[in-house]
């Protein structure tokens, strides 16, 4: 039979080095192993074909030789083998070991992790700022009570499966024309669990488990904010099989606040004031976080002017930094004054002249300049 050329097989150049030789064996094998593509009728021959390629190009001797002679073994006829076919891939001993290799060493079932859950939880704005303990309810998979977990009615035994006798899989030996291949399944009679339940608990039917409602209880940090994951160690589902449980994850969701908004560690607040106090300048009582503070607004405040308390924010998360708080005045234009009013206003008006001051008028002069295309 006519074989292919061990660095065209690979798919290598003939100086390829040694760890380029590796990586594409490694690929390919991986592509082509039997007990992967159960479905592919040619994997195992390509697979043989792959290996025994390796194991030529890999031995810096047989390489060598190789090389010299091609596929013609010098040795053959002097006490050597037939040629470089002989690999020893005939019965697919190395099968197992080159599985382990690739694919993380037993192809049966270890204590595997429980799964992690999520869930979501409301606080309000000021809870955020400063933390909050909590407590929630979670919806998880946890051992029965009744039975203890091994799912048989109480005062009854559990028996070892006689299928697969305790081991939770089933094997089958499959003779090829290059030897017998053993495949591995869950085994049908006790779904890999090993054990035989003839009188099932009442509670949870044979599985074991049972579905409930676990209150547990989340420490929330100061200066969460909507979105932020805060992770509970063990408090996920259980393990299946005696693995370690899976961890809870809670999702934070920041209520809204009637008066501040938020932006990071900043706190922002809009506070109206009198057209007598921008103008006089007052001092005037604002909300922060912190309970009540007095502000001085300055005379002739214009409306828009912001002013910053410092350290009146939130914290940062893990951090003893803290953000501040931006106040934003805007000045509240009077309405439905009576005629009183109306006439201090008009009197005010003379005293201060019915032109813009200064600021206004030099703005309104670059806005004809603008609309006049001047330069």
């Amino acid at each position: 039979m006519n074989k292919r050329d061990y660095y065209e097989v690979l798919g290598v150049d003939k100086n390829a080095p040694a760890d380029e030789i590796k990586k594409a064996y490694r690929k390919l094998a991986r592509q082509y192993h039997p007990d992967v593509n159960k479905d592919d009728p040619n994997a195992a021959e390509k697979f043989k074909e792959v290996s025994e390629a390796y194991e030529v190009l890999s031995n810096d001797q047989k390489r060598a030789h190789y090389d010299q002679y091609g596929h013609v073994d010098p040795t053959a006829g002097m006490g050597g083998g037939s040629g470089f076919g002989d690999a020893g891939f005939g019965d697919f001993g190395g099968f197992g070991d080159i599985f382990d290799m690739f694919f993380g060493g037993s192809r049966s079932r270890g204590p595997e992790r429980g799964q992690d859950l999520e869930s979501e939880l409301e606080i309000a704005f000021e809870e955020a700022a400063f933390g909050v303990e909590k407590e929630i309810q979670v919806p998880r998979t946890e051992t029965c009570p009744t039975c203890g977990g091994d799912g048989a009615k109480p005062g009854t035994k559990v028996e070892k499966c006689s299928v697969c006798n305790g081991t939770g899989e089933q094997q089958t030996v499959v003779n090829t024309p290059f030897g017998r291949m053993v495949n591995r399944h869950v085994c049908s009679a006790c779904r890999g669990r090993g054990v035989h339940i003839a009188e099932p608990c009442p509670n949870c039917h044979g599985t074991g488990r049972k579905r409930v409602r676990r209150h547990v209880k989340i420490t929330v940090p100061a200066g969460v904010d909507t979105g932020m994951r805060l992770r509970v160690p063990g408090a996920g589902e259980i393990s299946a099989n005696g693995g370690p449980p899976g961890d809870l994850y809670v999702v934070v969701r920041v209520r809204a606040h009637e008066l501040f908004e938020r932006d990071g560690t900043n706190v922002y607040l809009e506070v109206p004031i009198t057209f007598v106090q921008a103008a006089l300048g007052d001092e005037i009582d604002v909300p922060t976080l912190d309970g009540k503070v007095q502000l001085r607004i300055p005379e002739g405040t214009q409306s828009g002017t912001s002013f910053r308390l410092r350290g009146r924010g939130i914290v940062r998360p893990n951090s003893s930094h803290r953000g501040d708080e931006h106040v934003r005045v805007q000045v509240v234009t009077p309405t439905s004054l009576n005629e009183r009013q109306r006439q201090l206003f008009r009197e005010l008006g003379k005293e201060l002249g019915q032109h813009p001051s200064e600021q206004t008028k030099s703005f309104m002069e670059r806005m004809k300049s603008a609309f006049r295309g001047d330069n």
